[in-house]
């Protein structure tokens, strides 16, 4: 469900989405990709104990 709600909240993740989805990808794999991502994007805010910076994931 998380996912699912940074699909639509997050500008990061959901252009994630919609590229797989654009891409082919079925839904569903688009969607674990974007838990993946939120999974990653969580440990690294908690590792660097740093706010989760928008400008900087757009930059990678």
């Amino acid at each position: 469900m998380p996912a699912l709600v940074a699909i639509r909240h997050n500008p990061v993740l959901k252009a994630l989405y919609e590229r797989l989805v654009n891409n082919g990808k079925p839904k569903k794999v688009a969607i674990v990709a974007v838990m993946r991502k939120l999974l990653i994007l969580s440990y690294g805010v908690l590792k660097s104990e740093k706010p989760f910076d928008i400008i900087y994931q757009m930059a990678d």
